[in-house]
């Protein structure tokens, strides 16, 4: 009897094709590359390899925009993860990655797995995970369903990340109700590896083994990259089979079996079965190399009983690896992972014909040729127009607003917003210092890390404002890169390079696709300014549930250096007496500003102008000005605006400030304005000439606004007192809001 009696696979036709998510003319392409109509399970692997998870068909030709290159760039896009130069021979190699509608319909599994996912991308290009962060996107928390979504969420990456033994050391958190049923869930992960030991995903070298490592295969996750490559509706929580289940601990496990393998050089190629499973590893492995690859199927280990080879292609069970081991040393290979009581099958070898051949208990169930289905995967340069609302929410008369009569009150309620508050409801939850290198902790403007064995700390900062991406992609995009880099350079360190996350609704909806045309436009034109290339990411589409999509979410995390560790500050008041001093010129820009949004209700206006040289010329005198050590902390403005900004910086060390300020404009709107490049500086007073000669030689405006003094935040604007309140108050509010709403 053969497998297709056996399993009974239906038919193959439009509806079959149709209903794994393929396009009627991707069927027909399908058919085309292949000179005949696929099988069931050829079906099942084109569909997910074909997906815009997998395959990137709807933002391919928009990607190759951005710059990738850089001396110190050592692995760009296009593999597990990007790698760049930190100090000689040590390297950094990152990600981000998506995990968005698992996480809504599980939404602790959704998460964790997604840091799983992120985790192996690193270790399995021989790095040692030393960091982790996530940024995070839900609905406003006064619902039930978001506070499950967020405790499950968090849950989650607690859960997985404190089991695995690495430290999530930052990322961000933001509510809006466009995401009420399309949380965004992005994991990143940073490794170490030494530039000779780096491992790539080729299935090279004919008649090598291809050994399959790690946790047995079950039936989670199957047609996951299919679901994450579609809308939702409000019904899809019965999709919860495409959930896949973590094992931390095994992944602990397998990150520790497989660097042993790395160390000992057993081993030609690794690749992680991440999205689409042993179907998007082996044809990515082979592909690369230009190989072709045997895969015995029925010699897969499996958790469940009568698994198909369908179901094996596609599942997408986690802490998985695919392996391509040098002759003659699989018996090694089995050995150090039986020390590590872990499954490792010989499933398979390398062969020089260019397919990819499945065989089921000595019956051939599938050929594929492995580079057209990776090349030559539907490439779409879909239609794009400006959404109708545009113009609408870019007009805004700051007159239709009241002018506020207690500045005392507004700003207490601005630390009730959910996007200002203090976070630590949530990395309290997460493990910091685990692996002791940790030297700035969840809360600064950004996360830094000490490298053992070299003087130099990398930063790191994950950074995007959703609103204004909203109200102007291409300055959004643009702006995320900015911030993620201009807050790296507020502990010492110098940029060095990104990784994105691109999340966005439906891209065949014209309005969809223009806005991410014009968010990656942005963020392309500030890459090449700040001299950050991108080495890695991911794109996420179909952020929608019943037709309504996501706001544009382009999350960046920028990874820079920092030469001496030692020498990195933070974003809060060190002492009394210190002299203030606000970089930048504030413009009195609130267009889509949290005080219009939390104090108002309205997400609208014109976005904050963004000057690109001026933003290059910052980093590089915050870089030296910080090496010379004419700064004692530093904090830009970003959401909530400038006096926000000051005041969070005195929670810390209990530290107030007295400051002010003139202008031209309305007093809330120059106090709550979110201008770009706006840096509130800390300086003590036998370093201030040397700190003003410095600014001067960068030639960036500067204006001495005050000075650290008493337990208050004292601030005046055009020489009226307009906010005198204790530090206690704010900071209460500050600390206790998300907590008391989550019970």
């Amino acid at each position: 009897m053969s497998v297709y009696d056996k399993f009974r696979y239906p038919e193959v036709d439009l509806e079959a094709a149709k209903s794994m998510g393929l396009k009627p003319d991707e069927f027909e392409m399908a058919k085309k590359i292949l000179g005949r109509t696929p099988n069931y399970i050829e079906l099942g692997i084109i569909s997910a390899m074909w997906s815009e998870h997998c395959s990137y068909k709807s933002s391919k030709i928009h990607l190759k925009k951005f710059p990738t290159s850089a001396p110190w760039v050592v692995q760009g896009p296009g593999e597990n993860a990007g790698i760049i130069e930190i100090d000689g021979d040590i390297c950094a190699c990152f990600k981000i990655e998506s995990h968005n509608h698992p996480s809504y319909i599980e939404p602790y599994q959704g998460a964790a797995t997604g840091v799983g996912g992120i985790l192996r991308d690193v270790f399995t290009m021989g790095a040692r995970p030393v960091a982790a962060m996530n940024s995070l996107r839900f609905g406003k928390l006064d619902n039930n369903e978001t506070k499950h979504i967020f405790e499950g969420v968090v849950a989650g990456i607690a859960g997985y990340g404190n089991c695995f033994g690495v430290p999530t050391v930052g990322g961000e958190t933001f509510f809006n109700e466009c995401y009420q049923k399309n949380p965004i869930v992005n994991a990143f992960a940073l490794g170490l590896v030494k530039k000779d030991k780096i491992f790539y995903a080729k299935a090279e070298g004919v008649g090598n083994l291809i050994i399959y490592v790690g946790a047995k295969t079950g039936r989670d996750g199957i047609h996951g990259a299919t679901m994450a490559s579609e809308e939702f509706s409000s019904d899809d929580l019965s999709k919860r089979p495409n959930v896949q289940i973590g094992d931390p601990f095994k992944e602990k496990l397998l990150l520790e079996a497989c660097l042993e393998l790395m160390e000992n050089n057993y081993i030609v190629g690794i690749q992680d079965m991440g999205a689409a499973g042993l179907t998007s590893s082996s044809f990515e492995m082979a592909s690369r190399a230009g190989s072709g690859v045997r895969l015995y199927l029925d010699k897969v280990p499996v958790r469940e009983k009568d698994m198909t080879p369908y179901e094996i292609m596609l599942s997408e069970s986690q802490e998985r690896m695919l392996i391509v081991a040098k002759k003659k040393f699989e018996k090694k290979i089995k050995a150090v992972f039986e020390k590590w009581d872990l499954d490792a099958e010989v499933i398979g070898e390398v062969v020089d014909d260019g397919y990819v051949r499945l065989f089921w208990e000595g019956e051939e169930v599938a050929c594929l040729e492995a580079a057209p289905l990776s090349d030559r995967a539907p490439v779409y340069d879909r239609p794009y127009s400006k959404p109708d609302y545009i113009d609408n929410v870019r007009k805004f008369d700051i007159s239709s607003i009241p002018e506020p009569k207690n500045y005392n009150d507004i700003l207490m309620k601005m630390f009730e917003s959910p996007n200002i508050a203090s976070k630590e409801y949530i990395y309290e939850q997460y493990d910091h210092m685990v692996q002791t290198n940790t030297i700035v902790l969840p809360g600064s403007d950004a996360s830094v890390i000490r490298i053992k064995g070299s003087k130099k700390g990398i930063a790191l900062s994950s950074d995007c404002n959703s609103r204004y991406c909203y109200l102007d992609p291409f300055l959004g995009g643009m702006q995320a890169v900015v911030e993620a880099c201009r807050n790296v350079a507020m502990s010492g360190a110098r940029p060095l390079a990104i990784t994105d996350c691109l999340n966005f609704g439906n891209p065949e909806k014209p309005e969809i696709m223009w806005q991410f045309v014009n968010a990656v436009d942005g963020m392309v034109s500030a890459c090449k300014r700040l001299d950050t290339p991108v080495v890695s990411g991911n794109v996420s589409f179909y952020n929608e549930t019943d037709g309504k999509g996501v706001y544009p979410t382009p999350t960046v995390v920028a990874v820079g250096a920092i030469d001496d560790a030692d020498k990195v500050i933070t974003s809060y008041f060190k002492q009394f007496e210190s002299v203030l001093y606000m970089i930048g010129s504030n413009r009195s820009e609130i267009g889509g500003s949290e005080y219009l949004y939390h104090i108002h209700g309205t997400v609208c206006g014109k976005v904050p102008e963004i000057d690109l040289y001026y933003e290059k010329d910052l980093i590089d005198f915050m870089v030296d000005a910080v090496s010379k050590k004419l700064i004692l902390s530093a904090h830009d403005v970003s959401e909530g605006g400038l006096v926000v900004a000051i005041t969070e910086m005195s929670f810390k060390n209990d530290i107030g400030a007295v400051v002010s300020f003139k202008g031209d404009s309305r007093c809330d709107s120059f106090l709550f304005s979110e201008s770009q490049g706006v840096v509130i500086t800390e300086v003590d007073k036998v370093s201030v000439k040397h700190f003003e000669k410095l600014l001067k030689k960068y030639s960036l405006p500067f204006s001495k606004i005050g000075v650290t003094s008493g337990r208050n935040i004292n601030v005046t604007y055009n020489k009226k007192l307009v906010i005198d309140m204790p530090l206690d108050i704010p900071k209460y509010i500050h600390k206790t809001t998300i907590r008391k709403v989550m019970g």
